[in-house]
């Protein structure tokens, strides 16, 4: 897990501490390079601005719960895909499971170009059936592991958001608890994923966005 620059610890202490000019100092520093990130897979400019300001404030919400050893950046971006995932959501448009959580990674948001040669065409195809043999292997374990140890509120909280397609604050309503839980059982949901398909060892072609951090 990548640590925070001591700049951002810095900033993390004073916003904690009510400093206003620290949150001016944040959102200079990342706002930026958050719309990039989300003008990047969006064309509506609108849209990636209001979704870079939910950013913001989801994490402002979930500052009691951050954890001050992971990156801020990466935090941050794993927000804004989230934030990003719901928007998509309620478009219509089905998006893959978010893995990237920095500016740079493409993840399975860009859309595939067209008139590809066959042979890239061969190579998507395969890639897919790793993605998808990986990822059925993965949740099943996550899944089972739940099943376990009793923890159906998380399983019933990501059926909800992976099977019905459900926003964090619908699933929220339903089940009875905070916007903020439901993003910490997607993000754990999540983690676990990342971990679990990296022990695999499939190549970097297969989940680059797994390697981007």
């Amino acid at each position: 897990m990548k640590p925070p620059s001591e700049i951002d610890q810095l900033l993390i202490q004073r916003i904690r501490s009510g400093d206003v000019d620290a949150w001016s100092q944040l959102i200079a520093r990342y706002e930026g390079r958050l719309l990039a990130f989300v003008e990047n897979r969006l064309t509506n400019r609108s849209a990636s601005e209001d979704i870079v300001q939910e950013t913001l404030v989801g994490f402002l919400n979930s500052l009691p719960n951050y954890d001050g050893r992971r990156s801020l950046e990466a935090y941050l971006f794993t927000i804004c895909s989230y934030k990003l995932t719901d928007y998509l959501r309620r478009e219509g448009r089905r998006p893959a499971i978010p893995f990237s959580s920095s500016s740079d990674s493409s993840g399975d948001w860009q859309i595939a170009g067209h008139a590809r040669p066959a042979s890239s065409i061969a190579r998507s195809t395969e890639r897919k059936r790793l993605e998808e043999d990986a990822l059925v292997e993965a949740i099943a374990n996550q899944v089972q592991r739940w099943q376990e140890r009793g923890d159906w509120l998380k399983l019933k909280c990501i059926e909800m958001l992976t099977v019905r397609g459900m926003a964090n604050k619908t699933a929220a309503a339903n089940l009875g608890i905070t916007e903020q839980q439901v993003a910490n059982f997607k993000f754990d949901f999540l983690s676990r994923l990342r971990t679990l398909i990296k022990r695999k060892n499939l190549s970097q072609d297969v989940f680059p966005e797994l390697y981007d951090e």
